[in-house]
This record gives structure tokens, sequence and C-alpha cells, in this order.
């Protein structure tokens, strides 16, 4: 197997696990906070493991701004997984993803405001047609939920893809330094952080959610880091991007087929106008028409043609 084919295996792979993280939330039936907590705890087991195995423990010395870098972004990680697993109960795990891929836009904007980029016309389009998308299931209602409900499950969808894009933000920052390893220092951050909050004296009481929960840390926060950054290092960029549009469809998926959720054709639209406007931001899609090819010489008595 090549290293392409390879990456695609993996990029593939992560992303569909990753589609199914609200199922396992939602199996756990612990409080936001627990699960985050677990998921932190679990994850930075299993990340611990892989990069001792990896020598990642041994080879790399990290300087205390770098450690520092990494701790504001496990911050963020920490904020996003609050607001986004807290969104699942009020706008359905599909919605609530949808909105999340408005992440590519929020990293723009942060770009504009700390790192002096301008937008080209085109991302201000996309970004335009993912708001009428976000205004469009803003405006839907999910089936049997209240309205105010909804709209919570909205707020706290937005608010993740936030924290998500400032997590990504800082990552820049750490340019040189193993993934795995930031990955590490993010997951044992959150969970002290979360450790007093986290009811350790009420801890699962069923074998599935504590297999639920252990699932999260170890596989959704282990072994897709490690799958998904493997195949960053094999793929281009474009096709990485395409590729982890998975993940959201996998996610529509488990809402429909396992919790019986049906979607509104306004929530069905919006949605759509989301992760397309999102896809065309990370792949660079424009509105300009190619310019037409120079005319010259045909070769070989061919007649020129415009591309």
């Amino acid at each position: 197997m090549t290293d392409r084919n390879r990456g695609i295996a993996e990029m593939t792979t992560a992303m569909a696990l990753s589609g199914t993280i609200g199922w396992f939330v939602v199996v756990s039936g612990r409080p936001v906070t627990d699960v985050v907590f677990w998921r932190c705890l679990f994850g930075t087991a299993a990340l611990a493991f892989g990069c001792a195995a990896m020598g990642l423990l041994r080879r790399h010395s990290l300087t205390w701004r770098q450690v520092g870098f990494a701790a504001l972004g496990g911050m963020a990680i920490v904020a996003n997984w609050l607001l986004l697993f807290a969104a699942y109960p009020h706008a359905s795990i599909s919605i609530a993803t949808a909105v999340y891929n408005t992440q590519p836009f929020m990293l723009v904007g942060l770009g504009m405001l700390f790192l002096g980029e301008r937008p080209t016309a085109s991302q201000f389009a996309w970004l335009g047609i993912a708001f009428a998308g976000v205004l469009a299931v803003a405006e839907a209602r999910a089936g049997g939920s209240a309205g105010g409900n909804y709209l919570t499950g909205i707020a706290l969808a937005l608010g993740a893809a936030f924290f998500y894009a400032l997590a990504a933000f800082v990552a820049k920052r750490l340019k040189g330094v193993a993934p795995h390893l930031i990955t590490l220092i993010q997951v044992a951050v959150g969970a002290a952080l979360l450790l007093p909050l986290a009811d350790l004296g009420r801890p699962p009481a069923s074998l599935s959610s504590w297999a639920a929960l252990a699932t999260l840390g170890a596989v959704h926060t282990g072994i897709v880091f490690v799958l998904l950054y493997g195949a960053i290092q094999k793929l281009p960029t474009n096709l990485a991007g395409a590729l982890s549009f998975i993940y959201p469809l996998v996610a529509v998926l488990v809402d429909v087929f396992a919790f019986g959720q049906r979607l509104a054709p306004l929530q069905i639209a919006g949605g759509a106008a989301i992760l397309v406007a999102a896809a065309g931001m990370t792949l660079g899609w424009s509105f300009r028409r190619r310019a037409p090819a120079a005319a010259g010489p045909a070769p070989d008595g061919a007649v020129s043609s415009r591309s």
C-alpha cells in the first residue's frame, strides 16, 4: 500500500470514528463535565502510552513557552468539548455538528484580528453562505423540542466552534512540536482543570457507561489523533480537507439511524449550506472564472481551445 492510500485509509477511519462521538456521549449517560473529564483522563493514558512507544517523551524537550501555549490550547479544547457535548441534547447531534463546522470561518476571523490576514472575495462569499445556513438552521425547529432550547443548542455549537478555532490558532505557535505531544499536554491539562468539577463521588454505575467513556478517551482521542496526524503527514491539504467532511456525514447518519432524528427541510438546507461553505473555504474553491488560456499557434495542426 502506498503512503497516499495509507493516508486515505487513516483519514477516512479517523473521520468515521469522529462522527460517532455523539452516540457515545449520549450512551454514557453522564453529565457533560464528567464526560469531558473521563475523556481527558482516558485520553491522557492512551496518548502517554503512544508517545512513550514512539519515543516522543525521550526525544523532545519543550520550552516553558511551548508548554504554556499547549496548555492554553488545552483550555480551549476543553471548552470546545464542553460546549459541543452540551449542544447535542438541545439541537440534535446532526444539527450541532453542522453548526460546529463553522469553525474554519472562526479561524479566518482570528487571523484577521491578530495576524493582519485579509480574506479573499471568495472567502467572504463562503462566509456569507455559511451565515445564511446558520440563520436557516436557527429558524427551523427540531421535532419535539422547544424553540428556546433549540436556539441554546445552536449557540452552544457556535461557541464550541470558536474555541476549536482558538485551539487551532494557538497550535500555529507550536510548529515543530510533535502533534501527539501537544495533544497529550492538552488532555492532561483538561483532566487537571476538570478534576474539581467531576462528580467522582458517584462514578458510572454500568459497564456500558464505563465502556463509552473509555472509548471516547482511548479511541476518539488517542487512536483518532494518531490516525489523523499520520494522515495529514501523508496527504495533500486539499485531499485531507475533503475527507474531513466524512465526520459530519457520519454524525448525521448516526443521528438518523441510532436516535431516529428526522430533520425538517429548512434544517437540511441550512446544514448543507454550512457544510458546502466550509468545504469551499477549506479546499479553496473560488467563484472567479479562470482566465482564458492565451491563444497561440496550435501544435500539430490542432485547434486551440479555452480551458
